[in-house]
């Protein structure tokens, strides 16, 4: 049996709550963390002073993925086509730098890789992208309750209303590559 070609990727897409759902069902992923990256403010932010939109953190999902079944390439190019990679810090009716469009990289391969991915998919929007791409400096775990989210609280409204066409989407699209 061979090893498997395990790497990270760190994004954000709004909510993470849409994000770990989506990325979850993906053939490769081994791991989906929600938590927080890219603020200014020294210490672990808590949800609350994420939300409170002072800290400059966003909310992201760090995931791990056996790169010989789903490449760092492919995961962006889903990302990019589950969310609105063209509206600044904002996703839906979640409002603030917390959801920003941001892909955090954590090597200089996965930096190109991410500047192509967005020129390339350019075309395929009315707007321009506004998605960041920025050095993963520290990731913070979030609370508990925000892990498995979608999973533990399907018939919530949010999910009901938000994730559910988020994952349609994804299924409609690339159905091939998901468990």
């Amino acid at each position: 049996m061979k090893d498997k070609n395990i790497q990270t990727a760190t994004i954000g897409g709004g909510c993470f709550w849409c994000t770990e759902a989506v990325f979850q069902e993906v053939k490769g992923v081994e791991t989906v963390v929600s938590g927080y990256t890219g603020g200014t403010v020294p210490g672990k932010p808590t949800y609350r002073e994420i939300c409170s939109g002072l800290t400059g953190h966003a909310e992201v999902i760090q995931l791990t993925f056996d790169a010989d079944v789903v490449s760092f390439e492919e995961l962006l190019i889903m990302f990019m086509a589950t969310h609105d990679p063209t509206t600044l810090n904002r996703q839906g009716a979640d409002v603030g730098t917390q959801y920003r469009s941001a892909i955090f990289y954590h090597t200089d391969e996965q930096r190109k890789i991410a500047e192509v991915v967005l020129q390339q998919m350019a075309d395929y929007y009315d707007a321009p992208i506004v998605t960041e791409i920025t050095p993963l400096e520290t990731f913070y775990e979030a609370e508990a309750e925000h892990q498995n989210y979608y999973r533990e609280n399907q018939q919530q409204g949010y999910c009901s209303y938000v994730i559910t066409p988020k994952l349609t989407k994804l299924r409609q699209l690339f159905a091939d590559k998901l468990k």
